[in-house]
This record gives structure tokens, sequence and C-alpha cells, in this order.
């Protein structure tokens, strides 16, 4: 045994690390190193899962295993569907099935070109216009029209009154005679 080896056999060789595995030499702490705490504590990141899981149809959806208490929306690849598989505590599962539509959204070069090609209200008569003998046609027709409304209001309101003394009840509304507005 060799003088001064530290109880090691003299066979024993030092381990070869490798330079990027080397250990690194532990750094001591000095008094005037100490960071302070922050004053307000920050909150650590929640995880989020932003996968989303596509499935095969109804049965790729019902195939797919859920841990119980947990629900997991799996996207169907066949269709525009999106099923929400979830899972009670005791491992039961229940799926709810979404469809969903896609929508585009008009640009505002599209949106903006459209107003700009649009005709100006007042510019053109675009054919609204009746010429008077339409137009005092229409209104006696719509005369001859208020005065049977008037008529047939007439009517019943007599008729009710009848109606009403027979059943042997007070008469409340009186009878109105029909009007003619010039």
């Amino acid at each position: 045994m060799a003088l001064y080896n530290n109880n090691f056999p003299a066979t024993y060789q030092p381990v070869y690390y490798p330079p990027q595995y080397q250990p690194q030499p532990i750094q001591q702490v000095m008094p005037q190193q100490v960071q302070q705490p922050s004053p307000t504590p920050v909150p650590a990141p929640q995880p989020t899962n932003t996968s989303i899981i596509w499935v095969q149809g109804e049965t790729g959806a019902k195939s797919h295993l859920v841990a119980p208490n947990t629900t997991v929306p799996l996207w169907d690849s066949e269709s525009q569907r999106i099923f929400l598989k979830s899972a009670d505590a005791a491992g039961m599962p229940s799926m709810k099935i979404l469809t969903y539509t896609i929508e585009e959204v008009p640009s505002i070069a599209a949106s903006a070109q459209r107003a700009v090609n649009a005709p100006v209200k007042g510019a053109e008569p675009e054919g609204r216009f009746i010429a008077k003998e339409e137009q005092e046609a229409l209104k006696r027709q719509l005369e001859a029209l208020k005065k049977d409304l008037d008529t047939v209001h007439g009517e019943m309101e007599a008729f009710k009154s009848d109606l009403y003394g027979i059943a042997g009840k007070k008469v409340t509304a009186k009878r109105k005679e029909p009007t003619t507005d010039d």
C-alpha cells in the first residue's frame, strides 16, 4: 500500500467527467448577498392544457377514457362537432355533443368598399313615386274600407248588447254609430 492514499487501494482511478458534466463547486452565500423577500408573493403560473384531442366520430369519443371527476373536450375530425365527455366520481362516463358552425368575418376593407359603392339615398327616385291618380284611387279604397270596418264594429256592438240583454245582464257599452271622416 502506498503512503498517503487516504485508505484507497493503489489501483483506484478517479472518475472522469466529460467537460459538460463537471461537478460545479458549491458557492457559499455571503451575508451581503442574501436576497430580500419580495413584498408581494408572486403566484405560480397555473398549468393550462391547450392541447386539442381529436377523435374519429362518436365511436372514437365513446372509446376515449376519461379519469373520474373530470370533463374533457374531444374534437371530431370527421364533422363539426365537439364531444364533452365527463366521468363522475365512480368513473361512470357521460357525453354531450355540441355542433358548431364557422362564420366568415368580413374584412374591414370589404365593408368599406361596400359603403363607398352604396347608392346615396335621395339621389335617384328608384321608382318609389306614384302618380296622383293612383294616390287618389288608393285614398278612396282606404276610406271605403274604413266605412266597412265601422259598420262591422257597430253590428258587433249591437249583437253584444242583444246577447247581454238575453242573458239578463246590464249593458255597459253604448252602441257606437259609424262616423265618416272627410
